[in-house]
């Protein structure tokens, strides 16, 4: 709910100038000790399970309060800190021993970045804290990353990336009184370093090459000068978009893709066994062995299932490009598993999810759980030396003198 006008009047009647507001003794300053205070007040009445002045029904209850200084943006302010005989109270709004409180705004974006909708935020503040935040205020604060999300997206890209994967993931976004589903455009390199980094976010219509086309050609205007290989799914013209901005780029469509659109032709009865089949195609050690267990597939099922090898025929030069590969790179590029896995994530956080009101909710929604996963990606994906060894000399021309 919002501030009502009377209580702003009684906070402002004695105002005069600026001093009266943000000075050592101000209305700011005031308000972080009162909301403060109120907000331990209720965390204890949780932490004991009575209110204030009611009647304990175990052996644990107030003892009084101490004082406590406390930093924030505004300057240092002394704060009383509510306790319990037994001593088991902790506040949550600002711990022991921590001096430095920046209000709640933190604590808002990390409860937003998790899923949790305007409505969930108010109920979790109201039920730990007893204080009523309005939804202006909510989206506020969560607005205030719209800038770091812009700087984000347009920051400097390395010169090179080995591996790229790009995939899309879609939502529903309300739009001139309509619900639509829109496209959420992802591109998930690997740095020299052997680092995952998420490129950049881009919201559309509808998943398309041509829209792919503006994707690749932003990244090559931030910076990227060659990408070694790229993986995608089987988005028709997806690969000649790519390498019509990175010509000398590899495209390796997804085989988990290709697989289970194979099976989409195939009733359950047969899935397992044409699954088994297609496996000896691209687990093949050689380029040569994989066509020629494609022969025997398409002649073990072409006369149900013409369609399957006729596919894999048409995209063959897509699909084939990981055999040429040891089996530590093979495992990195041959499928989209590894932004599919961040897709699962961000699906994770969105599915408390219904329409959203607009593509800025999306983009901050997305960015604050994106900033969350990516802080687990601290260790270079695997074998990692063997490949950069492998890429020194499969892409000698190509490759940095020095990293």
């Amino acid at each position: 709910m919002a501030v009502r006008d009377e209580v702003l009047e009684e906070l402002m009647k004695d105002y005069r100038s600026p001093e009266d507001m943000l000075g050592e003794n101000g209305i700011i300053k005031q308000l972080y000790k009162g909301l403060l205070e109120k907000a331990m007040q209720g965390e204890l009445k949780y932490h004991l399970g009575y209110e204030k002045h009611g009647q304990s029904d175990g052996t644990n209850y107030r003892n009084g309060k101490s004082s406590k200084k406390v930093k924030n943006k505004s300057g240092e302010f002394e704060i009383n800190v509510p306790r319990d005989r037994n001593g088991s109270f902790e506040p949550q709004i600002i711990k022991k021993h921590e001096r430095r409180f920046d209000g709640f705004d933190e604590k808002i974006i990390s409860m937003y970045a998790r899923g949790m909708t305007v409505r969930d935020i108010q109920d979790h503040l109201k039920d730990i804290y007893n204080t009523e935040v309005s939804h202006d205020l909510i989206s506020t604060i969560t607005d205030s990353v719209l800038d770091e999300v812009r700087t984000w997206q347009n920051r400097p890209l390395d010169d090179i990336y080995p591996i790229i994967f790009l995939d899309a993931i879609f939502i529903k976004v309300r739009e001139n009184s309509h619900i639509v589903k829109k496209a959420v455009y992802f591109a998930l390199g690997v740095t020299m370093e052997g680092q995952k980094e998420l490129l950049g976010m881009w919201i559309a219509q509808t998943e398309g090459a041509k829209f792919w086309l503006s994707v690749i050609t932003e990244l090559k205007n931030r910076g990227v000068k060659d990408i070694y290989i790229a993986c995608i799914d089987g988005l028709k013209g997806f690969p000649e978009a790519i390498e019509s901005i990175f010509p000398k780029t590899q495209v390796q469509l997804c085989i988990v893709h290709m697989v289970r659109n194979s099976l989409k032709y195939v009733p359950w009865k047969d899935r397992k066994q044409v699954a088994s089949d297609l496996r000896q195609i691209y687990s093949s050690p050689t380029e040569a062995a994989a066509k020629s267990e494609l022969d025997k597939f398409a002649a073990a099922w072409d006369k149900k299932y013409p369609k399957i090898s006729e596919s894999w025929k048409n995209n063959w030069d897509r699909l084939t490009p990981f055999l040429a590969y040891p089996d530590y790179i093979r495992k990195a590029i041959y499928t989209t598993n590894a932004i599919e896995s961040l897709n699962r994530s961000l699906k994770k956080t969105l599915k408390n999810r219904g329409a959203f009101p607009n593509d800025e909710a999306v983009t901050k929604l997305l960015y604050l759980a994106m900033r969350n996963i990516s802080r687990k990606w601290t260790m270079p994906i695997r074998c990692w030396k063997e490949a950069l060894n492998q890429f020194a000399i499969i892409f000698a021309d190509r490759f940095p003198k020095t990293l």
